[in-house]
């Protein structure tokens, strides 16, 4: 299409229009200025980070460019998100509307399609037994009482889904069925046997999907998918030469996820069960495990800043053992698939690559040892700096764009553009662009720090600080969102405040992350305006609730990563040691953002109001607290108390009823629309076992399907078992065995490439 008009007015500028009417929006400035800039970024080849703030659009903004790119190129734009939220918002409702809106000025409909990973399909081969079934479970129907274990059901229901799907896709099926289940029927990218071998290649629900997604104008994945692409050149995406990363603050730490690989001595026995007779060095397999069990069990936990000895011994007894059974493993010439030797293989891969990098020891890989109450002594490598792996991989030969409201972290894009490669020596040509936002901040929204409390300690919650929470939240009438930099102390919060407005005879209530699922408690707390809603995690990014309902939100301290976190600690050593400020552009910059991402949940549209209150008075007189500060929102800034609590009493006294709350209804999360399956329960029989009962109780602790389904999330994003104790603030015991009960391995990523 180029550089014409219709009408006198650029393509570009009628496409947008189109959209934003099609949607049912109105075009905003920054909108207009970031889909300028990367179309503009699409035809000169300069990559583009765009900060785009709350209410800019900038879903639009770059799908409308992008999408015209496609038709000019001849080659599909690929769309990556962090968070599955992310992506059905634009598979299910923004590229829909879009295309509809456009296609008069195009003169056809645009196509789209998302891509996931191998583990998020259905294998065909899998389910007519061409794989060794997992867990010792019998996948035959003949086999599977309709009266046995709520395992049984499932897989039944799995089969019962397979004979009517179109995609095979997991998120279609409605209700969704446990991890354990699902692995009954899926397999990974290393266990796949590949199109040429496998026997059921045509009917194959992967290789239809990507077969699609090259025919197709938008192409929509996650960060993850994009990244292995990327780093192993496996080809799962067509060729393109425009990729569009959103939430693009959470990049690095997912392309860090992605390559970071852990050995244990559980996964040296399973993979010689999983060989079997087919290889004859099982018994030194078994041995090997036990020597290296042996080993970690004396070392402490923590970074590993050189391989001792005797933990040198064992990995080269595991690398040597498991490189003896990938020769023996070997399929003979003419060989047919077999599924039960490519799991092996896969298996015993995976032992020996992991093993030999960590013995490498390489220059900026960090090795560490945890101690996991589940699976043992879990022993983890991951590069210290993905800088150089993103800037020669994700950079090269296409054009970048990077967006996110939170890209410019103490006034300057730099902070970021460091991580992702983007400077010094070789980096490749970028740009940076802040297209503001529409919100007027200083007049919509106050930063208050307390400035008159003592910076928080190790040891909880000071009284004065719940002094100043109660004082807070009571003048704003509730109204409040609580960000806590832990479960416990979210909890204590809650406690605290729940008994002083019991005792004074308050109306406001307090609901605490955990206590029932996180979309039910932001729903009611949207709803009631006398409520707040304490938590952590799930809470500082992804909650949207515009109005009246969300007038005060309250950060307790400062966030700050773990200062015994491997990763954390070996960036900030290794940039001190180079002359940098590590503390700077390690945890002043991860504090940053996510401030930015927690001062975010207040101002969502133009006519919010309230207040961000800040209980650290660091914010205001630590050395770095400029830093910080302009890493937010610009809202108008004060130490001053009465003030701020005669603004909340009187935007309380003065607030209009909430907005109206939408129920969730019954949908999948992505794909094509046609062949929602909603119900396929068997027809005679008790019901299913519920996937996740109301509360269980393991080791003294009552579950509420709110923490199961952060379990659920936590095994989807690859959090390892610390970090839950740290999260949760339970026992490992505890954890594990809800784990367990709910059938998730955290040893078993549900996502595969």
């Amino acid at each position: 299409m180029g550089r014409h008009t219709v009408a006198g007015v650029s393509v570009l500028d009628a496409l947008l229009a189109a959209a934003v009417a099609g949607v049912g929006g109105t075009e905003r400035p920054g909108q207009v200025a970031m889909a300028a800039a990367v179309e503009q970024a699409a035809e000169t080849g300069e990559h583009l980070l765009v900060q785009a703030g709350t209410g800019t659009g900038k879903s639009l903004a770059y799908l409308v460019p992008a999408l015209r790119h496609a038709l000019d190129s001849g080659k599909p734009a690929v769309v990556a998100t962090a968070t599955i939220a992310l992506q059905s918002q634009i598979i299910d409702r923004d590229l829909p509307r879009l295309a509809a809106a456009v296609a008069p000025v195009l003169g056809r409909v645009p196509t789209f399609v998302m891509v996931k990973g191998r583990r998020n399909y259905l294998c065909l081969h899998k389910l007519e037994g061409g794989f060794p079934d997992d867990d010792d479970t019998l996948l035959s129907v003949a086999d599977v009482d309709r009266e046995a274990s709520r395992l049984g059901r499932e897989v039944l229901r799995l089969r019962e889904w397979a004979e009517v799907t179109e995609s095979g896709d997991r998120d279609e099926l409605v209700p969704g069925v446990s991890e354990r289940a699902w692995r009954q029927v899926s397999v990974s990218a290393h266990e796949c046997l590949g199109a040429k071998k496998c026997p059921m290649a045509a009917e194959c629900f992967v290789e239809r999907s990507r077969a699609a997604a090259a025919d197709v104008d938008v192409i929509v994945t996650n960060h993850s998918f994009m990244a292995i692409d990327s780093f192993e050149g496996r080809q799962m995406l067509p060729e393109h030469d425009l990729l569009v990363i959103d939430e693009a603050h959470e990049l690095v730490d997912r392309v860090t996820s992605t390559i970071t690989d852990e050995l244990t001595a559980g996964m040296v026995t399973g993979a010689a069960r999983r060989a079997g007779k087919r290889s004859d060095s099982g018994p030194a397999a078994e041995e090997a495990a036990a020597l290296l069990e042996a080993v970690l069990a004396t070392l402490p936990e923590g970074r590993l800043l050189s391989i001792p000895d005797s933990l040198s011994l064992a990995l080269a007894r595991v690398r040597d053992t498991a490189r003896a059974m990938q020769t023996e493993l070997k399929p003979a010439p003419n060989e047919e698939p077999d599924g039960g030797l490519q799991v092996a293989r896969a298996a015993v891969d995976e032992v020996f690559e992991n093993a030999a990098r960590i013995l490498e020891e390489r220059e900026l890989d960090v090795v560490w040892l945890t101690h996991d109450q589940r699976r043992g002594a879990v022993l983890r490598v991951a590069p210290m700096s993905v800088a150089m792996l993103v800037r020669d991989k994700i950079f090269h030969e296409r054009t970048v764009i990077l967006t996110s409201a939170t890209l410019e972290l103490g006034g300057s894009f730099d902070a970021v553009a460091g991580t992702l490669g983007l400077r010094g020596e070789g980096a490749p040509a970028w740009r940076g662009l802040d297209v503001g936002s529409p919100f007027d901040y200083p007049r919509q929204a106050i930063a208050y720090v307390a400035a008159h409390l003592k910076p928080p300690g190790r040891d909880g919650a000071s009284p004065e600080s719940m002094d100043e929470l109660a004082a807070l939240v009571r003048a704003a009438g509730g109204r409040t969102l609580g960000l806590f930099s832990s479960m416990r102390a979210a909890q204590a919060a809650s406690d605290e405040l729940r008994e002083r407005f019991s005792r004074d005879g308050i109306p406001i209530e307090i609901l605490c992350q955990g206590e029932d699922q996180i979309g039910t408690l932001v729903r009611q707390f949207a709803r009631e305006a006398s409520t707040c809603l304490f938590g952590t995690l799930s809470l500082w990014q992804g909650v949207d609730v515009p109005g009246s309902s969300c007038q005060l939100v309250v950060i307790d301290r400062i966030p700050f990563p773990r200062p015994d976190d491997p990763l954390a600690s070996a960036r900030t050593q290794a940039i001190a040691r180079m002359g940098g400020n590590g503390f700077m552009a390690v945890s002043a910059t991860h504090a940053a953002l996510r401030l930015a991402q927690g001062a975010g949940r207040l101002v969502r549209r133009s006519d919010d109001r309230g207040v961000v209150a800040f209980l650290d008075s660091r914010m205001v007189t630590a050395r770095y607290a400029g830093f910080l500060q302009r890493s937010l929102p610009p809202f108008w800034a004060t130490t001053d108390r009465e003030k701020v609590l005669a603004a909340l009493t009187r935007l309380d006294a003065i607030a209009p009823p909430p907005e109206p709350v939408e129920e969730p209804a019954a949908r999948r999360l992505g794909g094509a629309p046609s062949m929602v399956v909603t119900d396929l329960r068997p027809k005679a029989g008790p019901p299913p076992v519920p996937e996740s009962p109301r509360t269980s109780v393991t080791h003294g602790h009552a579950w509420t399907p709110a923490q199961d389904a952060e379990l659920r999330d936590a095994v989807e994003a690859g959090i390892d078992l610390e970090d839950l104790v740290d999260h949760f603030e339970l026992p490992e015991t505890a954890i594990a065995a809800r784990l367990e009960q709910l059938g998730l391995d955290l040893g078993d990523p549900q996502l595969g490439f």
